[in-house]
């Protein structure tokens, strides 16, 4: 006996078959038609069990098909299959009232893994909205990339969207963590409140607590009136804690307890605020690690990571950088720079580069390319002049180990400017810098003297309470062991 009738709709007669071949040997009886009409009228009289269906059909757009099923069988899941496979395709697919988006091609054993998860109900359905808004497709994509790395991204947002979780998303600089933030928030529920992002990185460690929950009138000097913090501002909204990772710890204890409690009290206030925000963290750290580190509370990482996401560098997606190209090209295009083409070998330069400040570096390099060339098409020679002429420290020394701490420092922050291109770094950059190198510092001398502060304050030459003043400033937890 069948284990569940299958509906598919594609009108491409090999899709058709490879569909009914795979779900005929895992004990389905699939049914195919080529057209929306037949679909419909199968669904009409009752029959089948879950619906696969292609987007683009000659008859009817399946997005456009989708609803009447919803509103006439509205536990039948539907699963959309797509070679338009980009982040929106996704998200409609979600807003729908899809069960699944799967990106063409396709794996079959992930389909009937999918088809078995709908007729089982295991996976949750997302819920369709009321009054969505159409998605936009083409130029104006937040996201851009076929990559199947990407795929798994504009998988994870469709079903992210549908939910208040709270999500931490981790990526290198460049990688587009606030991009993906701005996602969840403009095509989530939450889209009608305020958007507020904070960078941890950004503000002074002294002023962090009075940023985010706001501070009361002579709360401290220089508080001449009451301020919001960004918890008010973004109240109904989302929250988005940029650079999480660089939060100081007396911060971190109280976002636990307003992330435990669902409440906060302004500096200097007294009064508990009731808080309703989503929040979406996001860090280029290794949070584990500075968990270990005694850098960042345990607790507080599981209260944040209830949802990981991970965006994947470019130099793991090169397969993407020829459509990233283009779109930059046609963004620089209507900001006046002219029309520009690219040559297919000069993308295949491209690809073999190593993008250490990833998205955002290729962007800036293009946009630089559209200002500087008065070409109508980027040829792989410009690509190479560019690369070189840009990088030459790179590409000197890219066979040698630096021979001190200050020639990697500058190797560093070199590669750190030039992916802000044009643009500057937030404010604080010194006390960032230095900071994030005499932490480590520090941490190692207390590991190398099993904890014992005298003798590390000897190994640094540094006066005893010098040392222990910076060991509470920088959050160090020390670990005192005998010495051996």
């Amino acid at each position: 006996m069948a284990r569940g009738t299958i509906l598919i709709a594609d009108d491409d007669t090999a899709i058709r078959t490879v569909l009914n071949q795979a779900l005929a040997r895992a004990g389905y009886a699939p049914r195919a038609t080529g057209n929306a009409a037949t679909l419909w009228r199968w669904v009409s009289q009752g029959e089948g069990d879950v619906v696969i269906t292609d987007v683009v059909m000659p008859d009817e757009n399946a997005f456009d098909l989708i609803p009447r099923i919803k509103k006439l069988r509205p536990e039948l899941p539907i699963i959309v299959m797509s070679a338009q496979n980009t982040l929106m395709t996704a998200l409609t697919a979600a807003e729908k009232g899809a069960y699944e988006y799967l990106p063409k091609p396709f794996d079959l054993s992930e389909v009937v893994s999918v088809v078995g998860r709908a007729l089982t109900g295991t996976a949750r359905r997302p819920a369709q909205r009321n009054g969505s808004q159409e998605m936009e497709g083409g130029e104006d994509l937040p996201l851009i990339g076929r990559s199947a790395a990407m795929q798994e991204i504009y998988r994870a947002l469709a079903r992210l969207t549908q939910t208040d979780l709270t999500v931490m998303i981790n990526g290198e600089s460049g990688t587009g963590k606030e991009l993906v933030a701005r996602v969840l928030h403009d095509h989530g529920r939450r889209r009608q409140g305020p958007f507020v992002a904070i960078n941890m990185a950004a503000i002074p460690r002294e002023l962090i607590e009075s940023e985010l929950f706001g501070h009361e009138k002579g709360a401290f000097t220089g508080a001449q009136t009451r301020t919001q913090g960004r918890f008010e501002q973004a109240e109904g909204g989302t929250l988005f804690l940029d650079e999480i990772g660089d939060m100081p710890l007396e911060a971190q204890t109280r976002l636990l307890r307003v992330l435990q409690q669902g409440e906060y009290t302004t500096v200097g206030g007294r009064t508990p605020i009731k808080t309703n925000v989503r929040i979406i963290a996001a860090t280029h750290r290794d949070l584990k690690l500075q968990i270990q580190q005694g850098l960042f509370r345990e607790d507080l990482y599981y209260r944040l990571n209830v949802v990981p996401l991970r965006l994947p560098p470019l130099r793991e997606r090169g397969e993407d950088i020829g459509d990233l190209v283009r779109h930059f090209l046609r963004l620089a295009a209507r900001e006046g720079l002219g029309q520009k083409a690219i040559e297919t070998a000069a993308i295949e330069r491209l690809k073999a580069h190593h993008w250490p400040g990833n998205v955002r570096e290729l962007e800036n390099f293009v946009r630089r390319l559209a200002a500087l060339y008065t070409q109508d098409t980027l040829t792989q020679q410009i690509i190479e002049q560019e690369l070189i002429e840009t990088e030459p420290a790179r590409h000197s020394s890219s066979e040698e180990e630096p021979k001190d701490l200050s020639e990697l420092v500058e190797r560093h922050m070199g590669r750190y400017f030039a992916s802000f291109g044009k643009d500057l770094p937030p404010p604080g950059l010194y006390d960032r810098v230095i900071r994030q190198v005499e932490q480590p510092l520090l941490t190692a001398a207390l590991a190398a003297t099993r904890g014992n502060q005298i003798r590390a304050a000897e190994l640094l030459g540094l006066n005893r309470n010098t040392l222990r003043s910076r060991i509470k400033a920088l959050d160090i937890r020390v670990f005192r062991t005998p010495m051996v």
